[in-house]
């Protein structure tokens, strides 16, 4: 389990996620990537834990009162639905956490299978 992102937020996250395996930080756009393996599943920024979704696990995240990532733009917000907020209690609650996280980990195995492998060039 490695943290190069470099937040103590992250680094706690990482230690809540220890049971999931290797896990690790990575900086990213602007925030922190969080990785099991090559799948990036989760996403902390400004202080603020996104989780993996996908229509069928948005639902869930947006029972408890997440929100989707958004971020702002020249000509105004953009939201990208991907990535929920994970509801705050979760942080004390390790098992749950984990158990969301899982559910992440699979929706952005999911994403990664379902798009095309780069074409090589020359071949």
């Amino acid at each position: 389990m490695s943290s190069g992102g470099g937040s103590q937020f992250a680094d706690h996250l990482l230690e809540l996620l220890a049971p999931l395996g290797p896990v690790a930080a990575k900086r990213f756009f602007g925030g922190i990537g969080i990785l099991q393996g090559p799948i990036l599943f989760a996403m902390i920024m400004d202080e603020t834990l996104y989780f993996r979704v996908d229509a069928e696990s948005r639902p869930r995240y947006e029972g408890a009162g997440s929100r989707p990532f958004s971020y702002a733009t020249k000509t105004g917000t953009r939201t990208i639905h991907g990535f929920f907020t994970v509801p705050e209690s979760l942080l004390d609650e390790p098992d749950e956490i984990c158990d969301w996280a899982r559910t992440a980990i699979a929706v952005a195995g999911a994403v990664k299978a379902r798009r095309r492998p780069r074409k090589r060039r020359g071949g």
